[in-house]
């Protein structure tokens, strides 16, 4: 198995903005359509600073107050060879956004166990892409390629004739209930989901991508889980699940089991 290890830095929230402003990361759109896409600035800054991809995935917790976040993310480089290259390789404004003498990690577990138990927390864009054509509720369909929330992509195929919400809820099919089913898809045999995978956070957030900015879902999931592939689970912890884990989606963060907050 891979050395993997858990990193932390402590980042100053408003500096990165007016870092991303200065050189056009993050934003899309025009007027009031614009929108900054805090994920996608971080990537190029973390690239920039620690090397491409070197530490993903990552998840951001902005601290009370909004000016300052702490960044998690999970590296097969220690801390101490972060702060090395981030030293040696970072432009000098880098340092007003990321504190270079506060960077902490720890190294994960070498060796997983088949049968343990773990809470878990991640944030996630549950999202399917289409292949064939498919209706909307206004007469136009959905193109092939298309990238839409897994909900919608199950409310449109089971219900076609419209009341999509409504039907769903009766068939048992919340939106919680979908996640639930697409984020254990999305583990596939590295562990397994208990019951009582809970949605415990969700908004519509739009992302800058080069000349669009897409909406979708941005979902919290919180659960418990059972490792039945030790290999499969650390290569799991190490490259993240689901779409768009470059950008801050996908970590799977660890908790006591039982625990759900």
């Amino acid at each position: 198995m891979t050395d993997l290890h858990f990193i932390r830095l402590t980042l100053h929230l408003d500096e990165l903005g007016r870092w991303a402003a200065g050189r056009d990361r993050g934003w899309a759109g025009r007027g009031v359509r614009q929108t900054f896409d805090e994920g996608r600035a971080l990537h190029h800054l973390l690239a920039e600073t620690f090397g491409q991809g070197v530490l993903q995935p990552f998840r951001l917790f902005p601290m009370a107050g909004g000016e300052r976040g702490s960044l998690y993310a999970y590296a097969t480089t220690d801390a101490a060879a972060l702060t090395e290259t981030a030293r040696a390789c970072a432009m000098p404004e880098i340092e007003a956004v990321v504190d270079l003498d506060r960077i902490q990690g720890k190294p994960m577990p070498g060796h997983w166990t088949a049968g343990r138990r773990f809470g878990f927390d991640v944030r996630v864009r549950p999202v399917r892409r289409i292949s064939r054509p498919l209706p909307r509720a206004d007469g136009d369909a959905f193109a092939p390629g298309a990238e839409l929330d897994a909900f919608l992509v199950e409310a449109l195929r089971r219900f076609p004739e419209g009341a999509r919400d409504e039907a769903m809820l009766r068939a048992g099919r919340s939106r919680e209930a979908v996640y639930a089913d697409w984020l254990a898809e999305q583990i596939g045999t590295a562990a397994q989901l208990e019951a009582g995978t809970r949605l415990a956070g969700f908004e519509r957030r739009r992302l800058a991508r080069t000349g669009r900015a897409p909406e979708g879902p941005d979902a919290i999931l919180h659960g418990t889980l059972v490792i039945t592939d030790p290999e499969a689970f650390a290569a799991l912890l190490a490259r993240g699940l689901g779409r768009h884990r470059a950008y801050g989606y996908g970590m799977l963060l660890l908790r006591p089991p039982g625990r759900d907050g």
